[in-house]
């Protein structure tokens, strides 16, 4: 009988959010590597726009940070969090939106890996969400406190991949009819 119970159990389904972090004018200045980061996100953006929905851009104290950049702005249909915390994760209206929408996993680029984004993620962690850092983009001033950060992140359980290998992981097969594309924003 017990068997019969377990096998009719349907799987749950995961859920994923886009999670931009204060990618904005001021913080983004010295950041190592900006550049490559820039690109990676926007390519995360277009991708996550036609795969899927549920994406969050927070900005940091955006009177005295700035806004987030311009070209890192989906086209429509994403929710902006203005902050003081550092971590997304004591902001109520953010857990509130995760919680209805039923969003299991977040999928986080940003910047600063070592504040933010590691405070973020660490909080989210121990809620029971399941946390995937796109390595390539997300950045710090300093490279040692980004790979120490992605270091304790991992080993408190967050994922670790890359922008493409995400993107791809999201499309799932070349048989979709948005493939092309997704390997065109891959590509440029």
């Amino acid at each position: 009988m017990k068997d019969q119970a377990i096998s009719s159990d349907k799987p749950s389904s995961k859920v994923n959010a886009l999670l931009i972090i204060d990618v904005q004018e001021k913080i983004i200045r010295p950041i190592f590597n900006k550049n490559s980061i820039i690109t990676n996100i926007r390519k995360l953006i277009d991708a996550y726009q036609i795969l899927e929905e549920n994406i969050f851009i927070s900005e940091q104290n955006p009177l005295k940070l700035g806004v987030t950049i311009p070209e890192l702005l989906p086209i429509a249909g994403f929710r902006k969090i203005e902050k003081m915390e550092f971590s997304l994760a004591n902001i109520q209206e953010f857990l509130k939106e995760l919680k209805n929408k039923k969003i299991t996993n977040l999928i986080v680029c940003g910047i600063e890996t070592h504040i933010c984004i590691q405070q973020t993620v660490l909080d989210c962690l121990q809620k029971g969400l399941e946390v995937i850092l796109i390595s390539d983009a997300m950045g710090s001033r300093n490279r040692v406190d980004h790979e120490i950060a992605l270091q304790r992140m991992t080993q408190s359980g967050a994922i670790l991949t890359t922008t493409e290998s995400i993107i791809f992981e999201l499309c799932k097969t070349a048989d979709r009819k948005e493939f092309k594309e997704i390997r065109n924003i891959i590509m440029s």
